[in-house]
Parts: structure tokens; C-alpha cells; sequence
């Protein structure tokens, strides 16, 4: 299966959960996010180990950017990690 890496670029987490540069890699089992967050990026996780690219601006990506829905107060990036041998 496709592994996705998960990134926090940003939090201010009330819960003090996640703290700026923490990464994870999603392959077949969720990460230790909490379910917030992790409810509003399992979509486009889903989509990249599934073969889609997202919409980036103008373009299409192999990445996304999203908030916490508690106000916006983590925010995570998520990229589809190349296959073994994968030029990316």
C-alpha cells in the first residue's frame, strides 16, 4: 500500500497532543493523531494511496495542507511518499 508522511507545520494544540515537526507515516493503520484532525486529513490520505492528485492552487499534487477544525490551530501537510526504486 502507498505510504503517505504527515507533518505538523504549525500547533498551538489545546490538547498538547502534537507539537510543530512531528511526522508520521500512514500506511494500513491511522497514526496517533487525535480524531479531529485525523478525520479532516483521512479523506486526501485515502485519495493519495488510492492514486489521486489533489487539487494545489492551480495545479493537481501529490500533497495537501490542512487545519484542525478547532479553529485552525494545528496545522498538518501530507505527501505520497515514492515506491521503493520511484523517482519522484
Amino acid at each position: 500500500m502507498a505510504k503517505v508522511k504527515l507533518t505538523v507545520t504549525k500547533s498551538e494544540c489545546r490538547g498538547g497532543y502534537h507539537k510543530a515537526g512531528d511526522t508520521y507515516v500512514v500506511e494500513d493503520l491511522c497514526p496517533p493523531l487525535c480524531h479531529e484532525l485525523w478525520n479532516t486529513v483521512y479523506p486526501y490520505v485515502f485519495a493519495l494511496q488510492n492514486g489521486a492528485s489533489l487539487d494545489c492552487g492551480d495545479a493537481k499534487a501529490k500533497s495537501f495542507a490542512a487545519r484542525c477544525p478547532d479553529g485552525g490551530k494545528v496545522e498538518i501537510r501530507g505527501e505520497l511518499l515514492p515506491e521503493d526504486g520511484e523517482d519522484r
